[in-house]
């Protein structure tokens, strides 16, 4: 058992923390219900914003069992509550494949305006990614609002980006989704101007000119050249950060997993620091570091990234590269599961796809990986019996209560541990600094005095014993 872990930042129990900051700042302004200024029909409309009040889930059910059909449908409720709708109803229809035209076909389409008449509901939210033409034909029959599941998760990475970088890369990925589907209706978008932005230049001057829509698309993309630009010069300032921190012996340890699945409680156990934690979706969006010591003496790096999710969109996984890069540059990777969720294997498999696709893309071997299946307080015997004979080399913890958080501690410490190497090394008097150091981030087993210097027996890092390379006598 590992004793008390030390931190290395002090938090006051009155001072509030700035994960206590961002959380009131997030719920101090709520939408409020009933309050609309939406048309009662949608095609008058040229430009909608994103606006989520009072919604109806709709899901295509096409493999995997019904309790499989209602988690994800469940999850669903969970990402549009998230961003701050109220769920009215949900249905889901079972067959092969989405309709092409509608997504549920014209019939289903039809029952689907049926309910959102009975619910007074001004949204559907559809469990899938749809086509342009998906969306406007189903929305040519609801009569409401249609979004799909990529709009709303990229809806609430709006909401939560904290960091400059956070939010470039969630309007990057914004106007990517958003640019194949711009749209509008009866003639307003295909209004031309003539040659000279619609004056009457005379003979060889007028003519056919840019569309409204192709106004706005070319706009878009000079946005978007704009934003990638910008990224390109954070990844520099964040790249120079990562190689002075990889030049220390401090071990980096990344903390991955499913959305909610309690990582950034989990930091906050094992760092005693004031990461936010909020029971939601995506509460994290930006890379957060705290830095810890063992009970052992070594210090470590616990970084919390973002969430992942099943069927995540393809923009994001381009757009958050930030946060994949620490996984992509982690000594060490802690999976985090939600114990109590019905299905973890099928989170497993959503991280480790994700994560997988970077480390292709970045041609380099995954770190190795401890998986920690969290929130055990909220798991009956029955089922904590077969977690631990289904996943027999996890560690299973509870953030909340500090259960098994010693267990993970001595896991994480015995692998640390795995990386030292024993040496003995002649330090001449000159060289202070070097024990200085030892003493610091090193185990010191045995020290003697000479007449040249000091000889030493020490078990460090490597990153350190390469450095003192050339003081080793053994």
């Amino acid at each position: 058992m590992t004793e008390l872990h030390e931190t290395t930042e002090t938090v006051s129990s009155t001072t509030p923390t700035t994960g206590e900051l961002q959380l009131d700042d997030r719920t101090a302004l709520q939408r409020v219900a009933g309050l609309s200024t939406e048309l009662t029909d949608v095609t008058e409309v040229e430009y909608r914003r994103l606006r989520l009040e009072q919604v109806v889930l709709v899901g295509v059910w096409t493999t995997g069992t019904a309790d499989e059909a209602q988690a994800s449908m469940a999850e669903l409720a969970a990402l549009a509550e998230t961003a701050g709708s109220q769920v009215l109803d949900a249905v889901i229809q079972r067959r092969p494949k989405p309709d092409a035209a509608t997504y549920l076909g014209s019939g289903k389409a039809e029952e689907l305006r049926e309910i959102v008449l009975a619910t007074g509901a001004d949204t559907v939210i559809c469990d899938g990614e749809l086509t342009p033409a998906q969306l406007t034909a189903l929305e040519r029959v609801v009569k409401v609002k249609v979004i799909d599941r990529t709009a709303l998760i990229l809806d609430i990475f709006a909401q939560h980006a904290t960091s400059r970088e956070g939010k470039a890369q969630v309007s990057l990925a914004q106007m990517e989704y958003m640019l194949p589907r711009l749209r509008g209706w009866g003639e307003s978008m295909s209004r031309q101007a003539g040659g000279r932005a619609g004056s009457n230049g005379g003979v060889g001057l007028r003519g056919p000119g840019e569309t409204k829509i192709e106004t706005d698309r070319r706009r878009i993309r000079e946005r978007m050249a704009k934003l990638r630009k910008e990224i390109r010069g954070m990844k520099t300032a964040r790249t120079v950060k990562r190689a002075q921190r990889s030049r220390g012996p401090v071990p980096a340890l990344t903390v991955v997993g499913y959305t909610n699945a309690g990582k950034s409680s989990l930091v906050n156990a094992m760092t005693g620091s004031g990461v936010l934690v909020q029971d939601a979706l995506f509460a994290t969006l930006d890379p957060t570091t705290r830095r810890a010591r063992l009970a052992d003496g070594h210090e470590v790096v616990f970084t919390d990234t973002v969430g992942f999710v099943r069927h995540l969109p393809t923009q994001l996984v381009e757009a958050f590269r930030s946060t994949l890069e620490e996984a992509v540059h982690a000594d060490l990777l802690i999976h985090v599961v939600d114990g109590a969720d019905a299905f973890p294997d099928k989170q497993i498999s959503a991280v480790r796809n994700v994560l997988n696709e970077v480390f292709d893309d970045e041609e380099i071997d995954p770190p190795p990986e401890l998986l920690v299946i969290n929130k055990i307080d909220a798991v009956d015997a029955a089922r904590m019996t077969q977690l631990r004979a289904e996943y027999r080399d996890a560690v299973f913890v509870s953030a909340r209560t500090g259960e098994g958080i010693d267990e993970l501690f001595a896991r994480i410490t015995e692998f640390v541990e795995a990386g030292d190497v024993e040496a003995v090394l002649a330090v001449p008097f000159s060289r202070g600094e070097v024990m200085a150091r030892l003493h610091q981030h090193a185990h010191v087993l045995e020290t003697d005095h000479t007449a040249e210097g000091t000889r030493v027996r020490v078990r460090m890092p490597k990153a350190i014993a390469a450095e003192y390379a050339d003081l080793r006598i053994d």
